[in-house]
C-alpha cells in the first residue's frame, strides 16, 4: 500500500501532466508494489483537486471492457473513472491542437440516467429500468503517462491507467437520443474512419455482451464506496473498437446507423 504522501504526489504530478501537457513517467515502475486500489487511490485524490478548482463532475466512463483488452493487461474486470463538465464537446466540434498530448478516439454508447441507481445486486435490466435515453458517444482517451517506458520497454499497466482517471479526457455526444426499448444494444455498432477511411468496426456484445453489464459493475463497485450513479449523469459504457489514434488535421466520423453519425476534427498545430 503507498502512503498518503505517495498518493498526494502521484496525483499532483498527473495534473501537472495535463496542465503542462508533458507526460510523466510509469506510476507502476515507480511504485512497483502499488495494488489496483492505490491506482483508485491516486485517481480520488486527482478528483479532488479537479472539484477544488471548479470542475463538476457530470458522470463515469467504464473501461477495458472487451475480452481482448483485459487479456492484454492480464486484468479480469474493467476500470472507471470521472467524467467532468469541461471534457464535454457537441458533435462536429472542432478540437484545439493544445488540449490534449497524444488523444485516442473510442466509439460507445453513451447512458444518460433518469433516477439514482442504487440498491443491492444491481442488474442489467436494473439500468435499463434506471435509463432516460441512450445516445452514440466518441470517449476521447488521452494519456498524461507515457505508453511504454523509454528505457525498459515496458507498457503502462492497470495501475497507470486507473491512475490516469482510466485514460479519460473527452466526450463526444450525438445529437439523437434512444429509448432503451428501441435499440438492441448488442448488435448497435459503429463505422469508425478518420479522413473517411474506415478504420475500426465493432458491435455492442463487444462490451462484456451487453454495454449494460458494465455499468451494472460500475454501481456495485460505487457502492462500496458509498457512491452511486445519480440522476441526470452521463455514463460511458465501454468501447466496443480499438483506440484509433486522433492525430493533428484528422476528421473522425463515427457513423452509428439508425443511431445517427457522430464527427469531430482535431486541428493543426498554429
Amino acid at each position: 500500500m503507498l502512503t498518503s504522501e505517495q498518493i498526494l504526489s502521484a496525483a499532483e504530478s498527473l495534473d501537472e501532466a495535463e496542465r503542462t501537457r508533458k507526460q510523466i513517467g510509469l506510476l507502476s515502475l515507480k511504485y512497483p508494489d502499488a495494488a489496483l486500489e492505490d491506482a483508485y487511490a491516486i485517481q480520488d485524490a486527482w478528483i479532488r483537486k479537479k472539484l477544488l478548482s471548479g470542475r463538476r463532475v457530470i458522470g463515469w466512463k467504464i473501461g477495458l471492457t472487451s475480452r481482448a483488452m483485459q487479456c492484454a493487461l492480464g486484468i479480469d474486470t474493467p476500470d472507471s473513472g470521472v467524467l467532468f463538465d469541461d471534457m464535454l464537446f457537441e458533435d462536429g466540434a472542432s478540437i484545439a491542437a493544445t488540449r490534449f498530448i497524444q488523444p485516442r478516439i473510442e466509439a460507445e454508447l453513451a447512458f444518460v440516467f433518469k433516477r439514482d441507481l442504487t440498491g443491492d445486486a444491481i442488474s442489467s435490466f436494473d439500468v435499463l429500468a434506471a435509463t432516460d435515453y441512450v445516445v452514440p458517444a466518441l470517449e476521447i482517451l488521452d494519456t498524461r503517462i507515457l505508453r511504454v517506458d523509454p528505457t525498459t520497454k515496458t507498457p503502462r499497466s492497470i495501475i497507470d491507467t486507473v491512475s490516469d482517471n482510466a485514460a479519460n479526457a473527452g466526450i463526444v455526444l450525438g445529437g439523437s437520443r434512444h429509448h432503451v426499448d428501441d435499440v438492441d444494444m448488442r448488435w448497435a455498432g459503429a463505422m469508425v474512419s478518420r479522413n473517411a477511411v474506415v478504420e475500426e468496426t465493432g458491435l455492442g456484445a463487444g462490451v462484456l455482451n451487453h454495454p449494460a453489464r458494465g455499468i451494472a459493475w460500475l454501481a456495485a463497485r460505487l457502492k462500496q464506496y458509498g457512491g452511486k450513479i445519480e440522476a441526470g449523469q452521463v455514463v460511458l459504457s465501454g468501447s466496443f473498437i480499438r483506440p484509433v489514434e486522433a492525430r493533428p488535421g484528422d476528421t473522425i466520423v463515427a457513423d452509428y446507423g439508425k443511431l445517427g453519425t457522430i464527427s469531430c476534427f482535431f486541428e493543426r498545430n498554429a
